[in-house]
């Protein structure tokens, strides 16, 4: 059935509308909001109104190009306004735990999924069944390279295993919706991060360190902003944008043509360039006079951006599609909880801040398209972090997620 709206203004008009509804009512002073943010993040509602209008057909993420353009365009753009004011020294000093809890996180999606399949075999093999490219071990490991790498993963994964086109569709759903089921936790774990770090006994220093450095840095530069401001901050943002679109037409295609082996490295992937060039060009800033816009608020303004893509991201959820198929989103959430236990038991082990935690396991699972929004959501200066390890995701996606497909392929019934 067609969604309600599908002219794509009258959809980001919505969109903006649902931002406007949660930020105004987040920092009323009625005593009933006030109660309901105390408990569920401002920033969980801007992802979860949309993805419940996308569940009752108002609107449809499939139906609307507004991710697409989010995600190629003002991600890129946010991502540069956002590494503006970046103090590199100051992110190394976050030291060796968000690398830990990174490849802790890769590991647990590498064994979540055999996990999952042999939990699942025992009570109801015909689940996880199947023979030749309909066989579900095979579509799994396209959710293992959507899960460790990205897109390019996951296609990389459907041509590697030979998997079917119907199944491949079904896997998209699973993945979809179970990864966003624990974003959604993510970010509601980030609106209480200061009490789960206090329960866990977390050295949260280095983090408020970069926190409060680049607090006291946009303190002191920050001024009223005229309208020559804002249009140099967008002349920033989407000029390195166009930049980093114009390197991406060039780069992958050439990669592909030149040395089509490094697809698995998702070298030839536009977006994968299009974020590092537009995140290498954000940090280059950073060390120019443009790192000084930060003071007429280039963060703001990224934030903004940023926040307009997390709710195109809701608006891709289907929370009524768990029911088409139950079964396989079983596996899925099995598989999820593997990696979720995993990254809470290491990270109390060695007494890593939640913010590790949280970005370790989106840069894996969400990639570059959502590591930096749960990243923000502990605060705008730590969203490149987010990216670093995102790229970093790509770099392994390919390898760990055909690991996992073989463990899969040796415990399938």
């Amino acid at each position: 059935m067609d969604p309600l709206f599908t002219n794509d203004a009258v959809v980001l008009g919505i969109l903006i509308g649902i931002l406007a509804f949660v930020f105004k009512t987040s920092h009323s002073e009625n005593a009933f909001w006030k109660k309901f943010y105390s408990v569920v993040p401002a920033l969980l509602m801007c992802y979860f109104i949309p993805s419940v209008f996308n569940s009752l057909g108002i609107i449809s993420g499939d139906e609307s190009n507004l991710y697409f353009v989010s995600s190629r365009y003002l991600l890129p753009a946010s991502l540069v306004l956002l590494t503006l004011s970046i103090d590199l020294k100051a992110i190394m000093r976050l030291g060796p735990k968000a690398l830990i809890m990174f490849f802790t996180a890769t590991l647990g999606i590498v064994i979540g999924g055999p996990l999952a399949i042999l939990l699942v075999s025992i009570v109801s093999p015909e689940t996880v069944g199947g023979a030749g490219p309909d066989a579900v071990w095979r579509g799994m490991t396209t959710i293992a390279g959507s899960w460790i790498g990205g897109g390019a993963n996951q296609t990389a994964m459907k041509e590697v295993f030979n998997v079917g086109d119907d199944l491949f569709s079904a896997m998209i759903a699973v993945d979809v919706i179970v990864a966003n089921i624990w974003m959604a936790f993510l970010l509601y774990g980030a609106g209480i991060s200061e009490r789960i770090d206090a329960r866990t006994k977390s050295d949260t220093s280095t983090i408020e360190y970069v926190r409060k450095k680049v607090e006291d840095y946009r303190a002191s530069i920050a001024r009223t902003p005229n309208l020559t401001d804002l249009i140099l901050i967008c002349a920033v943002g989407f000029g390195v944008t166009a930049f980093a679109h114009f390197g991406a037409d060039i780069i992958a295609p050439w990669i592909e043509r030149a040395a089509p082996a490094l697809d698995k490295y998702s070298l030839t992937s536009k977006f994968f360039w299009i974020v590092v060039i537009a995140t290498t060009g954000g940090l280059l800033l950073s060390f120019t006079k443009s790192r000084e816009l930060e003071g007429a608020g280039a963060s703001t303004v990224g934030s903004l951006l940023l926040y307009i893509l997390i709710a195109s991201i809701g608006m891709k959820m289907n929370v009524l599609a768990i029911f088409d198929n139950p079964g396989l989103f079983l596996v899925g959430l099995i598989w999820m909880a593997v990696h979720a236990t995993l990254m809470l038991s290491v990270g109390k082990m060695i007494k890593a801040p939640f913010f590790f935690i949280a970005v370790g396991s989106q840069a894996n699972v969400g990639g570059a398209a959502s590591a930096p929004v749960v990243a923000s959501a502990f605060h705008p200066a730590l969203a490149p972090v987010g990216v670093l390890l995102a790229v970093l995701g790509y770099a392994l996606g390919t390898y760990a997620a055909w690991l996992c497909g073989i463990l899969m392929q040796i415990v399938a019934p």
